[in-house]
């Protein structure tokens, strides 16, 4: 089997636009949100039509940054959200690997993949939270080379029973191996921005690239440069979504996104189809998320299927 047969992978990737959205879905990210609430909103993204959803990978709590992600740590909230989900990919955006150790990553993964039927997809970042890094012993510069090393070391105990393999982690000289694996080859990789990587080694490690917004032509010049390196490998990106009452009304800039009528985003969102965009990560910001799910998907999803 290779990673595609990943049934996650094949729901984010089988045919046109794909779209997820990101925990938390009551947007309480300050603070722990509500558990009943966030898992009912869960199965209402689910029975609208999204094919994805995506929890933050945010160890620590630094007001300065702004946000806490969705609070709970990623490996036991997508195992919860595999309970009250039947088919939707379940996503990571994004394990922050320097900061975990790849045997621990390897096997919390593994995990959640086998008890959900095989719907994880990962999203792996170097991290950008620069007080984390003291606080669990790593160096800052060490980020880019962690990182590759991480990579090998999931793939490589995913793959192989007793491997030997020498890295900064550690060391595992034949005598143990990982258990479970997970149910295909691999779980699905999509490195996050550069992750201190150049183009080319995301296109040959990654099963895809996952970014961030960016204007029309840079994105053009990003995909263009992605195509070159990676040929039809999945090209993934977040964008903030916030909808406007007048299903008209154009839009205005927010970080990392837009605040549109439906009829604008339905517009971009093909745009974003036509040029190559494969899935869509979308960061929805709501009063009323249960609505504006429902809104989202039935005049900006479904009028496009």
């Amino acid at each position: 089997m290779t990673p595609h047969d990943n049934l996650g992978y094949q729901r984010l990737f089988d045919d046109g636009l794909s779209f997820g959205v990101g925990f938390p879905l009551t947007n309480q990210n300050d603070t722990m949100p509500d558990v009943d609430e966030e898992l009912r909103l869960a199965r209402h993204a689910e029975s609208v039509g999204f094919d994805a959803l995506w929890a933050r990978d945010v160890p620590t709590y630094w007001p300065s940054f702004g946000d806490a992600g969705q609070t709970f740590d990623v490996w036991p909230w997508l195992t919860q959200v595999a309970t009250v989900t039947d088919e939707l990919a379940l996503g990571t955006a994004s394990v922050v690997l320097p900061l975990r150790h790849p045997l621990h990553v390897a096997k919390a993964a593994a995990t959640v993949d086998q008890l959900s039927g095989g719907r994880l997809v990962m999203g792996i970042a170097s991290g950008d939270r620069d007080p984390e890094f003291p606080a669990f012993g790593v160096e800052l510069s060490d980020r880019g080379t962690l990182f590759r090393e991480s990579v090998e070391l999931l793939r490589t105990v995913w793959r192989e029973d007793y491997p030997e393999v020498e890295s900064s982690w550690g060391t595992l000289d034949g005598e143990i191996t990982l258990v479970p694996k997970p149910t295909t080859e691999t779980v699905p990789l999509l490195p996050t921005g550069y992750a201190r990587q150049t183009l080319e080694w995301i296109a040959e490690h990654g099963d895809g690239w996952l970014f961030y917004q960016l204007p029309q032509s840079t994105l053009e010049s990003y995909l263009a440069d992605w195509r070159d390196a990676a040929g039809d490998t999945p090209f993934s990106m977040a964008v903030q979504v916030e909808l406007a009452d007048d299903p008209g009304d154009g839009p205005e800039h927010i970080h990392q996104g837009f605040c549109a009528g439906t009829e604008w985003f339905r517009d971009y969102f093909s745009g974003l189809n036509e040029m190559g965009v494969d899935h869509v990560l979308v960061g929805l910001q709501s009063d009323d998320p249960e609505a504006d799910l429902s809104r989202f998907a039935d005049e900006v999803i479904s009028p496009r299927s």
